[in-house]
């Protein structure tokens, strides 16, 4: 090689070189939002908090801004930082920690009867409440609200709560009058999710509380929206429709946008919502899991509890595999997914006459034959997922007029139908893969289709593929109720063991979340799909998402009628009182696997709020606690300080600390290590008369390794407020067949059962 071209080469390499290193640097300069922990302590006399913020932050950029600054769930701000700029900028005096912001999920009639709410909201047997029971105020995370839906009437609600500190956001659809004596205030959080999205395109979402998603209508007129005679989603679930909590107040906090929810907004919106005067948090959202002191929903969550806000929060909808959870502080409500007793029965018939039960909420016009030839996606597709019925794998020639099998998974269920549609098909019969079981949800599909479970689909497909000519037909057979077993657990709820701290049991509860009638925003069609162009009051949508405002609604109940009690002792009265058993004694069922469900399925069991506003016995816990959980976990200074604002608390050296005293309604028991023995020590405090109380322990019938011993086995209350102690020793001298086992700690006085899940695993 000539020294010409050997030159010429060298600068080649070397341009390649710079260009590489020039865009590593560039990559390692992008910005990127960081949730800032502020020890406020430490703020100079001299200083307003933001105006601290503001130099704290020019000390390492003299670019980045403020985009929120926090004051009552957390003390500190949120900024776009380099990641170089976040790590010197949580060396400097003052700061406790610097979070990256995380990305959050939505986790997306007939209730209030199949609770028994009908019947105890009026008449002899109605809810206790003082005058301040129409004062507690639902405050909703969420996409916002259509207010202009009958489930926001304020008829017969009284004026505004005087203490109400909140207010009703206005943009460029949404004015002041938007709200009301039940919507009493509307805000929506877009600063953080600009600065990291860019603006909002106003063209396909509202810059204001307006709702153009839906979910955020239907989780708060589940929480506590106003009765509606007549309601139902085309014809399907007709009758009243009316929120958990009607008489409560509803504020809407819009915080999640077509590109998701963002922290720093999240934060932002808690931080209004306890300073406006909210009494319940319902966020249907998740994120994974993550350290308290790194989960900006428990960090925010735990001032909230301080202040004596009730936070409950979707489970997630990562089920039914283990250890799936979100939102797994113990200071957080938590709450999965179970079925109601009614169902939208929708069944297939093939050439052969066989007839295969499936779910579906068509309403159009039905197929015009009584037979129409039936084909499998998987067989007429130019994909190699073509099964799945994604957009554009279908060949238009060999499914028109036919109907068409699709397997469920990857895109909607709804957009299957849409690309069946698309293609020519007549109808759809959408089949479960193993991932979903027996579990149908039923959709308001824009074609004739039903869903059917995974046997079912899968006998289908036989039948397709051995007949020549395979010939089916899809009947629709409207609302059912009473269906039974009833409640089942839901397939897609997400499931324990708890990976953050083992020793909590997490879910708390389940409660209805499957195919959940409720408030819908006029924005978009039930399906969700550009191409629907179906406007409707309500709607029908299943998810950890519908069940999570369940437990909010009930939750403001109870704070109407008994206002003095805590969070925690709100959350005890409906895990304690939730049932795990069918009338039967058979235990309730857990739809993925058609066996009895687990206290990691189900928490304490199916809420039961007639028994609830009157448990007898609560289990309290206060903010310390929650400290000593914390010093359990052997949290630094600076972890305490981020979760629980106290920049200057030190766990004590000489306290025995353990998470197994932590006063929590549940029992997870962990064996490590060679263990053969592990304590838990509980405090009952006395909600009703004065009574004895004794204790029973009931096994699953397949424990055997464990030995659960109480003591005392008995308890004497002599009047309200009174605490008792007890301490449960379980012991295992050698680890059983199972890696679990499950039993049940009862307290009864003979009118009050107060029961307690408990969940043991080996490792």
């Amino acid at each position: 090689m000539g020294s010409e071209s050997l030159l010429q080469g060298m600068a080649l390499v070397l341009s390649v070189l710079f260009l590489s290193f020039t865009c590593l640097a560039r990559a390692a300069e992008q910005r990127s939002t960081y949730i800032v922990h502020m020890a406020k302590s430490e703020m100079p006399s001299e200083f307003y908090p933001r105006d601290w913020y503001g130099v704290s932050l020019q000390s390492v950029s003299e670019s980045a801004e403020i985009i929120y600054s926090y004051d009552t769930v957390l003390h500190g701000f949120s900024a776009r930082l380099t990641p170089a700029e976040a790590r010197v900028l949580e060396t400097q005096p003052g700061v406790m920690f610097v979070n990256p912001e995380i990305r959050y999920e939505l986790h997306t009639t007939r209730t209030p009867e199949f609770l028994g709410l009908d019947q105890w909201t009026t008449g002899i047997n109605a809810f206790p409440q003082d005058n301040s029971a129409s004062d507690v105020v639902v405050g909703v995370l969420d996409t916002g609200v259509w207010p202009e839906g009958k489930s926001y009437d304020d008829t017969g609600l009284g004026p505004v709560p005087p203490d109400w500190k909140g207010t009703c956001e206005t943009g460029p659809d949404f004015n002041k009058s938007a709200c009301n004596r039940k919507l009493i205030g509307a805000r929506f959080f877009s600063k953080g999710y600009e600065a990291s999205k860019g603006p909002i395109d106003e063209t396909k979402e509202s810059r204001s509380p307006r709702d153009n998603d839906g979910h955020g209508t239907h989780t708060s007129s589940t929480a506590a929206g106003s009765a509606v005679v007549g309601a139902s989603l085309l014809g399907f679930a007709t009758g009243t429709a009316r929120g958990m909590a009607v008489g409560s107040r509803l504020a809407a906090y819009k915080v999640c946008w077509l590109g998701g929810c963002l922290s720093s907004d999240i934060l932002a919106a808690m931080d209004a919502a306890v300073s406006d005067g909210c009494g319940i948090l319902s966020m249907s959202l998740g994120g994974g899991t993550a350290d308290y002191f790194r989960d900006s929903v428990a960090i925010g969550a735990f001032s909230a509890m301080e202040r004596g806000v009730l936070v409950s929060c979707s489970a997630g909808n990562s089920g039914p595999g283990a250890s799936t959870l979100s939102n797994v502080a113990p200071w957080i409500t938590t709450v999965g997914a179970g079925t109601i007793d009614r169902d939208f029965p929708a069944s297939v018939t093939l050439g052969n006459n066989q007839k295969f039960s499936g779910v579906s909420l068509y309403s159009g016009k039905l197929l015009a034959n009584s037979t129409l030839p039936i084909v499998y996606a998987g067989k007429v597709s130019n994909a190699t997922i073509g099964n799945l019925c994604m957009p554009g794998t279908l060949v238009p020639e060999k499914v028109q007029g036919k109907i068409v099998m699709c397997d469920r998974g990857t895109n909607p269920r709804v957009q299957k139908g849409l690309v069946v549609h698309d293609a020519g098909g007549a109808g759809m019969v959408l089949a479960n893969t193993a991932a979903n079981g027996e579990e149908l949800v039923a959709d308001a599909h824009l074609l004739p289709a039903t869903a059917v479970g995974q046997k079912a689909g899968d006998l289908i497909k036989s039948y397709i593929s051995s007949d020549p000519n395979p010939t089916a037909t899809i009947a629709f057979d409207g609302t059912k109720v009473g269906i039974m077993p009833s409640p089942v657990v839901a397939a897609f709820s997400s499931r324990g063991p708890n990976t953050i701290t083992p020793q909590i049991l997490k879910p708390d509860l389940i409660a209805p979340g499957v195919n959940i009638l409720a408030g819908w925003s006029k924005s978009v069609g039930p399906t969700g799909l550009a191409a629907d162009s179906r406007r409707v009051e309500f709607n029908i949508i299943s998810g950890t998402s519908m069940s999570c405002p369940h437990v909010s609604g009930l939750a403001a109940l109870l704070k109407g009628a008994h206002p003095g009690w805590s969070p925690a002792a709100i959350r005890s009265a409906l895990m304690t009182t939730a049932y795990s058993t069918y009338p039967s004694g058979d235990g309730i069922l857990d739809v993925a696997t058609g066996k009895t469900a687990t206290p990691f399925d189900i928490g304490a069991g199916y809420v039961d709020p007639p028994r609830a506003v009157d448990p007898g016995l609560v289990y309290d816990l206060t903010p310390d606690d929650y400290l000593d959980f914390l010093c359990a976990l052997n949290y630094t200074q600076f972890m305490i300080a981020t979760v629980a604002k106290r920049a200057n608390y030190t766990c004590d050296s000489k306290k025995p600390y353990a998470v197994s005293s932590l006063n929590y309604p549940s029992f997870s028991v962990v064996f490590t290590n060679g263990t053969t023995m592990v304590k838990h020590t509980r405090t009952l405090t006395n909600v009703g008369e004065k009574g004895t109380y004794k204790v029973t322990v009931v096994t699953n019938g397949a424990a055997g390794g464990v030995k659960v011993a109480v003591d005392p086995s008995e308890l004497s209350f002599k009047k309200s407020g009174e605490q008792q102690s007890y301490t449960v020793t379980f012991s295992s001298s050698t680890m059983p067949s199972s890696s679990t086992e499950f039993a049940r700690l009862v307290w009864s006085d003979g009118k009050h059962v107060v029961a307690s899940p408990i969940g043991i695993t080996w490792s």
